[in-house]
């Protein structure tokens, strides 16, 4: 976090926060408790409800534990329009879960987020921190197929 908060002039630290918050949430097992979103506020002279009003507006950022594979899918436009409904189905199918929720056994996270900025590549999604575009329900499934 200080490598971050050394890119900004001292009375400006708070600029960190985005960074501190994933720094945070990466180190905590993919998500942020209330005390570590506190405790990110405390380090950077910051009233707490800032640290929340970022946490609860990015959907990068996870207020509950997450399974060991985060999947983020886009639904906006471009995805929507490139069949992203048939690969959330398919998903929801295949995990046995919905939008928000994590599979029995840990494994997986579905999150539904809005523009990933990878829109030639329609419909996508973010697994982890890696992009798969250009989704088929075959596609898919040979990605989960080869995660761990």
């Amino acid at each position: 976090m200080d490598r971050w908060i050394a890119k900004y002039p001292a009375d400006w630290k708070q600029g960190a926060l985005m960074a501190c918050l994933e720094i945070a949430q990466e180190q905590n097992g993919g998500w942020l408790s209330e005390e570590l979103v506190e405790a990110v506020a405390e380090y950077l002279d910051l009233e707490p409800i800032k640290a929340f009003e970022v946490a609860t507006f990015y959907t990068m950022y996870d207020l509950q534990p997450v399974g060991r594979h985060k999947i983020s899918l886009c639904t906006n436009i471009s995805c929507m329009l490139c069949g992203s409904s048939g690969i959330a189905e398919h998903l929801k199918g295949r995990l046995g879960i919905d939008f928000g929720e994590t599979t029995a056994d840990g494994r997986f996270t579905l999150k539904e987020v809005e523009c990933l900025g990878a829109c030639s590549g329609a419909p996508m999604c973010l697994i982890d921190h890696d992009y798969y575009e250009n989704l088929t329900p075959d596609r898919v499934d040979s990605i989960l197929d080869s995660l761990d």
